[in-house]
């Protein structure tokens, strides 16, 4: 025989705090300590022009939408409109042979992306001199798993690159209004 158990005025003030509803316990409990999701930085400059970055790759692409997404700038074609001119001077990936067996065969491979980059005014004040953002990462590898180690290869890269222009953002947003 099953006994109900009654509801007291703690048991209710509990319930209504969502510690019996799951999904809006952990929002109550992480509002009423300060936390809050991670947001695009706020960048200092109204417009900017890409420069020297390859035309409709991910990595611009990506660039571009967080540049958009921090709500004050905008990405614009050519240097009169903008404010301040993001440059990539080189954007590289690259794959090396890390490790082999004694007959040769491949192990592990080590993966590379750089940006390098400099942030100046149209006429040409430097407002970030010449910056390098290496980022490498171990990948092993075997061949009778050759196209799923292809695919590993294609998402750490693109996490990478996530990576960088997260890094990019965050210098961009260190920038005093030129």
């Amino acid at each position: 025989m099953t006994r109900a158990v009654p509801v007291t005025p703690t048991r209710r003030r509990l319930l209504q705090l969502g510690l019996g509803a799951g999904a809006s316990a952990g929002a109550a409990l992480l509002v009423g300590c300060g936390f809050q999701l991670r947001r695009p930085p706020r960048l200092d400059f109204d417009t900017v022009q890409l420069v020297g970055f390859p035309a409709r790759s991910p990595f611009t692409e990506e660039l571009e939408r967080a540049v958009e997404a921090s709500g004050s700038t905008r990405v614009v074609e050519s240097a009169a409109q903008a404010e301040v001119v993001l440059e990539a001077l080189a954007d590289v990936r690259d794959r090396t042979v890390a490790a082999q067996t004694s007959a040769g065969q491949v192990r592990e491979f080590t993966l590379r992306t750089r940006l390098r980059f400099r942030l100046r005014t149209p006429a040409g004040r430097l407002l970030i001199p010449d910056t390098e953002l290496l980022l490498t990462r171990d990948m092993t590898y075997n061949e009778t798993n050759a196209l799923a180690k292809q695919q590993e290869e294609q998402a750490l890269f693109r996490s990478m690159q996530s990576d960088i222009v997260e890094q990019v953002m965050r210098r961009l947003a260190a920038v005093p209004a030129p």
